[in-house]
């Protein structure tokens, strides 16, 4: 007799549940085996007030609607009372760090079990494609290989490029400038991540874009080429894209449950606007230029990719990951620590002091040179400082590859191994450590540089990750960062603080840049 079509398909939907409970059953009872074999001990477990932990998300977007969210991952740890526990979200048992030992493990000794994974690559696809913030193993190794020319210290130590664009910041500001010698109201980030743009398409292209040119009153260009015309966009749709993504994350590996209004119009501006240099370094007129001069001075990261590829995508891809890291890291490294000197105008004043000291003045600079600004020391302490109040990538994650396991957090004293299962998800919050008082102080929430008065950073400062991922481009964010801060200090020697939210906002995408803006005004001498 054959049954109803309704029936059969109850039928199948039950023994399909039935199915999967029995697989989950029997999985934890393997995972269970494996982590007292292997000596492991339970973390403490974050309770869930509704099912699968949609109250949890619910948290995480309403974090994110206040620009709140690293504030609001550090306040967990509390709540929970452990830096270490596991949670459970849309059927996922993942675990949250934020210590230091365990963030070592899974960066570095225990490198080899740890990927991306799957979940970040599936996210970040749309906008960033296949690139290096996304690869893992032989692939993510040749297209770190291809990057490192570009940030050898003869690369990065060019700061004839970084003043060009420094010089049209300072006519930005000239353009704001009354004749008390102060600025109207400025938004400092703004322009930072307009320098930032300029310099890292120039550094990484061989092309600036020139936003900060273009901006400026009474600029005419009868060569409005796609890209020219579309800088401002790229950047608006840039920074849209970017926070969609993270708020896909949110989702976990369920990331495709959310798809923002306008984000697919937000990734083809950025394609758009990447793919106007893909067609130069692919065309013929370039490549014959290149034959003729033979070597080239300077290394360019999309001419030595160009050799190694004639494929588009994977050009447009490469070039959208390593501008992320160009542009929004140094630029958010620089509106946090100006953010910071605003609201400490006596530190401004030991700065300011410290660079006319070493560097002279605006209109007459002496040797500002590489190593001399990694040399200024009170400079560093405060470049330090604001990456460790605000690191520029405040949470992260790896996937499991292999059971595996992290060394403490399990038990009721905490110091038991952690047994992780393949295909688990271990999120990271350096935010949150660099927060924790146990480590920094009583004194953690104060921008004080002169902490790091004989403090050897370890694994409990990681503002550019560490182990074989670390940040490829870290000296050239602090280089770029700490010749920009020395021009400006150079220049204006107060500044005022003008945002009226007393709350330190966080505008948290795949980096984190203020919130508020960096709204002041400056006073030139």
């Amino acid at each position: 007799m054959q049954l109803p079509v309704a029936t059969t398909a109850f039928l199948v939907v039950v023994s399909y549940i039935i199915y999967l409970v029995l697989a989950s059953f029997l999985q934890s009872r393997r995972h269970a085996r494996k982590a007292q074999e292997l000596k492991c001990e339970e973390p403490p477990l974050q309770k869930n007030k509704y099912p699968l932990g949609i109250d949890q998300i619910q948290k995480a977007l309403a974090a994110d609607k206040e620009k709140l969210f690293p504030i609001e991952m550090a306040k967990r740890t509390v709540d929970i009372g452990a830096i270490t526990y596991r949670y459970s979200v849309l059927g996922n048992n993942n675990i949250f760090t934020a210590d230091e030992k365990n963030i070592q493990a899974i960066l570095a000794t225990q490198f080899s079990d740890f990927d991306l994974g799957p979940t970040r690559r599936g996210n970040f696809w749309p906008l960033l494609g296949n690139g290096i913030f996304t690869q893992d193993g032989a692939g993510w190794e040749h297209s770190r290989a291809m990057m490192r020319p570009q940030f050898a210290r003869e690369q990065i130590s060019d700061l004839e490029m970084t003043e060009r664009h420094v010089q049209n910041m300072m006519r930005a500001l000239d353009v704001n400038l009354n004749a008390n010698s102060w600025t109207d109201c400025v938004d400092l980030q703004v322009l930072f991540f307009r320098l930032t743009l300029d310099s890292a398409t120039e550094f990484l292209f061989g092309e600036s874009v020139d936003s900060q040119v273009r901006l400026l009153p009474g600029y005419q260009d009868g060569n409005e080429n796609s890209s020219d015309a579309s800088s401002a966009d790229f950047a608006t749709s840039f920074d849209k894209g970017q926070m969609a993504l993270a708020t896909r994350g949110r989702f976990g590996d369920k990331f495709y449950l959310c798809n923002p209004k306008g984000f697919k119009e937000d990734c083809n501006v950025c394609h758009k606007f990447i793919d106007r240099f893909v067609r130069l370094a692919l065309s013929k007129d370039l490549r014959e230029k290149e034959l003729e001069s033979g070597s080239k001075e300077k290394y360019v990261f999309l001419e030595a990719l160009a050799t190694q590829t004639q494929d588009p995508i994977e050009l447009r891809s490469q070039l959208l990951n390593i501008l992320l890291a160009g542009r929004d890291t140094t630029a958010s490294l620089l509106g946090w620590l100006f953010l910071s000197l605003a609201r400490d105008p006596a530190r401004y004043a030991k700065l300011r002091n410290v660079i006319i000291q070493e560097f002279g003045t605006y209109d007459n600079p002496t040797d500002i040179t590489f190593a001399r600004m990694k040399g200024c020391q009170y400079l560093q302490h405060c470049n330090n400082e604001a990456l460790r109040l605000y690191p520029v990538v405040p949470i992260n994650s790896r996937f499991a590859n292999k059971d595996t396991t992290i060394p403490r957090g399990g038990g009721k004293d905490g110091k038991s191994k952690i047994f992780i299962p393949k295909g688990s998800a271990v999120d990271y919050s350096v935010h949150t450590m660099h927060h924790r008082k146990d480590l920094w102080g009583e004194d953690v929430e104060e921008f004080k540089p002169e902490r790091w008065d004989n403090r050897r950073p370890g694994w409990d400062f990681l503002p550019f990750n560490g182990g074989p991922r670390i940040c490829i481009g870290q000296q050239f964010a602090l280089t770029e960062s700490s010749y920009v801060t020395v021009r400006l200090l150079q220049r204006f020697d107060k500044l005022e603080y003008l945002e009226t939210d007393p709350v330190i906002r966080h505008n948290l995408s795949l980096t984190d840049c203020s919130g508020n803006g960096v709204k002041v005004r400056l006073h030139a001498v």
